[in-house]
């Protein structure tokens, strides 16, 4: 290819900035729990921002946390945003076939070039900060300097951000906000964030920096006690939806749901795309945020951006005849919503699970979930470092009572799952946003990201 072609100059602009980016510490990437400290700690995320000039103005902000949820919420928020002709940005993680997808301008993922041009704006300070006491960041607190950089670069009018991982010590809570957002909290990264809700849920919390409204979804009762405690103690006006916002599920079928909520400022009637009762509750989460940003938000311009929102891998019907639908349930709690889900919209149905995991999570607590609505198992692992062996799961679920088997790669386990179904089965592909992607990439012919940088990891793992 011609050295001068600029569709070949960019794609080489974005491989060096990828390298660049996963020079640093991938702690997402990461095996095992031999996370550094540092991850923890807000010091060098914060001198980052500062270096760059990123911690004062910019356009309103919209921060999301929570266990469950919180992506669905960021998506339908800025979705509503676009709708009113706001020039908005998206920040989430982690990203199902692309680094770009994490930093979304107008529903757009980054152009290779734009992407490239943010690594090359913050790299300087990078470089500096390697060089001092203080550390290089991790390739998570470069990505979120480079997406309050590119929002500021661009002039958006509004932002929302959510929370990579926690809340309190997250990358992203270094940033401002005007409405502090927090869907349902349950038992995650129960290593690094606490062994109760209530621990969990402090974490979550600590996106509460002062007196921006808060908005909860509903949550257990100690976890909701946590939060209230931290909103009166900043002195952050509090919504819980469900309490001072209602919304009922109208009805529903495998085209979306059309979902009622009630503010005590107006009443929404939403005919929503994503599909299950969660997706109900965070539709009214994110209408109730959407009604405190500072921004001249009509009931409209609501209705249709989230009418029209896109949020792949959450419960994503993919084919009819079997069924074949995937979900991004990664947890216990997830995982026994994913069931409520299947029981609500393919009642009957026979299951077969195409199921791989990330080793870090509550393995046993969510093959023990799944098992409860699979009828048949496939256990694959995702290109991902983190992925658990298939044997081990496999042997999991038959110790649980489950017929499994294992595959070679997600498509395989995909592909040998919709031979083994009939017309009205349900092949259902879970258990991990990793394993989801490449099913996604298997289905509907799309190319992801493969980062040489992993492979000596994915190798130790039989997958490569």
């Amino acid at each position: 290819m011609p050295a001068h072609d600029p569709e070949h100059a960019s794609n080489a602009a974005y491989e060096e900035a990828l390298h660049r980016l996963l020079s640093l510490a991938d702690l997402e990437r990461m095996t095992g729990h031999a996370a550094p400290t540092y991850k923890y700690d807000l010091e060098r995320m914060r001198e980052l921002a500062t270096r760059l000039d990123l911690l004062h103005g910019g356009p309103p902000l919209i921060h999301v946390a929570g266990t469950k949820g919180k992506g669905s919420v960021a998506a339908m928020t800025a979705s509503a945003l676009r709708a009113h002709g706001l020039r908005t940005g998206l920040y989430t993680s982690p990203h199902l076939h692309s680094f770009r997808e994490r930093i979304r301008l107008n529903g757009e993922q980054l152009a290779e070039q734009t992407f490239a041009a943010a690594v090359a704006r913050i790299w300087p300070v990078v470089e500096d900060m390697a060089q001092e006491p203080i550390g290089a960041p991790s390739t998570f607190e470069a990505l979120t300097a480079m997406a309050l950089d590119v929002f500021r670069d661009e002039e958006a009018d509004a932002v929302v951000l959510e929370v990579g991982l926690g809340g309190r010590l997250d990358a992203t809570n270094v940033a401002p906000s005007n409405v502090a957002v927090i869907t349902s909290v349950s038992l995650d990264h129960t290593a690094i964030l606490g062994s109760t809700v209530e621990e969990i849920a402090v974490e979550k919390a600590g996106i509460v920096k002062g007196t921006q409204p808060v908005i909860s979804a509903p949550q257990y009762p100690g976890a909701m006690n946590v939060i209230r405690a931290r909103a009166q103690a900043m002195g952050a006006p509090l919504t819980e939806v469900g309490r001072d916002v209602p919304y009922v599920q109208e009805a529903h079928d495998l085209t979306g749901q059309t979902v009622l909520v009630t503010t005590a400022r107006d009443r929404y009637r939403i005919r929503l795309p994503l599909l299950g009762a969660h997706q109900a509750e965070n539709a009214a989460v994110a209408v109730a945020a959407l009604e405190q940003a500072p921004l001249p938000l009509t009931r409209d311009a609501i209705e249709a951006g989230l009418a029209s929102v896109r949020w792949d891998g959450r419960f994503q019907l993919l084919a009819t005849d079997p069924y074949l639908v995937v979900d991004g349930a990664h947890n216990p709690y997830s995982m026994a919503r994913l069931r409520e889900t299947v029981r609500e919209y393919l009642p009957g149905a026979r299951v077969h699970l195409v199921f791989g995991a990330s080793s870090d999570k509550q393995i046993d607590l969510l093959t023990g979930e799944a098992a409860a609505f699979a009828d048949e198992v496939w256990t694959v692992a995702s290109r991902h470092p983190r992925a658990a062996h298939p044997g081990m799961l496999a042997s999991l679920f038959e110790r649980l009572g489950t017929s499994s088997h294992s595959a070679s790669s997600v498509a395989e386990g995909i592909g040998q799952a919709l031979d083994a179904a009939d017309s009205g089965d349900l092949v259902l592909v879970t258990g991990s946003l990793f394993a989801v992607a490449e099913a996604l990439q298997y289905s509907l012919g799309i190319a992801g990201e493969h980062y040489p940088e992993f492979d000596p990891q994915a190798s130790a793992l039989g997958r490569v």
